[in-house]
């Protein structure tokens, strides 16, 4: 199944919902940091978090970071998304492999911690970058994904983020969910939502019964008759280059530049969000010195 995002809107116009199969993303995302079980599934919920919460409120050429820093052993985990639902990230300790929980399922709480926060800051093209930061309410992520629209951007909101890790490290599926009431809504809708959801198998599950997006909406909103507003593909994609390290060397103290061109005539840079490395040559290192 290809990846891509859906989003709908009741017919009724009480909701907003958006799910997403981003197996493919979160596999990329796998091979290129090379991230074992309890990485791979909080850096991927993470992922998919992100490309909901970009497809709901980002628009044209802006974009978002949602960083997620936790007191557990996976640490920070940083992803880049856009309106055109691309992403990149990184997650700082990507080889954590926790026992399984007491539900034998994969620890993300301990992998993520309860101790932290989670903020996004959004670049819409003003004057500066907006940032909404709120403490982890579960270190599981779909209920602090759900706990910073609620309480940064005061919508209500319900966030299912799930990942399945096969047992040598790559990625079986991952997708999720986001349901959004709007202003409105029918309080007995809300009460209807909340026990469905309760009662939902994980997003992970359903993919893996090979079911679609749009049955996997209609899974909780069950027979509420819904509108497809957008699908779009989604992808994790770089776009770092040579010239974007060299204005990032450029900022250098020329102290510091100076020292490698002494000591080590030349620098290798590695892209944290895919691993890719660009060497600088004595040669050029001068050049960047000489234009500071």
């Amino acid at each position: 199944m290809v990846d891509y995002l859906l989003k709908q809107i009741s017919e009724n116009g009480q909701l907003r919902a958006y799910a997403v199969n981003a197996t493919e993303v979160v596999s990329d995302a796998q091979r290129k940091h090379d991230t074992w079980s309890t990485s791979s599934a909080a850096f991927g919920r993470t992922i998919v978090g992100t490309l909901l919460l970009s497809a709901a409120g980002l628009k044209g050429d802006t974009k978002m970071t949602v960083r997620v820093d936790g007191d557990g052993p996976v640490g920070k985990i940083v992803v880049d998304g856009n309106a055109q639902g691309t992403v990149k990230g990184y997650v700082a300790n990507p080889h954590v492999n926790l026992p399984l929980n007491d539900k034998h399922k994969i620890d993300v709480r301990g992998g993520v911690g309860t101790v932290g926060t989670l903020s996004v800051t959004k670049d819409l093209g003003l004057k500066g970058p907006f940032t909404g930061q709120v403490p982890l309410v579960s270190g599981e992520l779909g209920e602090d994904f759900t706990y910073y629209l609620a309480k940064s951007e005061q919508t209500p909101s319900a966030v299912g983020v799930s990942v399945f890790v096969n047992d040598d490290n790559s990625i079986g599926v991952a997708g999720g969910f986001m349901i959004q009431i709007l202003p409105g809504a029918d309080d007995r809708l809300i009460d209807i939502l909340e026990a469905r959801l309760k009662e939902m198998p994980r997003v992970s599950d359903l993919l893996q019964q090979d079911m679609t997006l749009e049955a996997i909406i209609a899974e909780i909103v069950g027979e509420l008759p819904m509108k497809t507003l957008e699908q779009m593909p989604v992808k994790y994609e770089c776009d770092c280059s040579k010239d974007r390290f060299a204005k990032a060397l450029s900022s250098v103290a020329p102290a510091d530049l100076q020292q490698l061109i002494d000591e080590d005539h030349g620098a290798e840079a590695v892209c944290r969000f895919c691993g890719k490395k660009y060497q600088f040559t004595e040669i050029e290192l001068r050049n960047i010195l000489m234009a500071q």
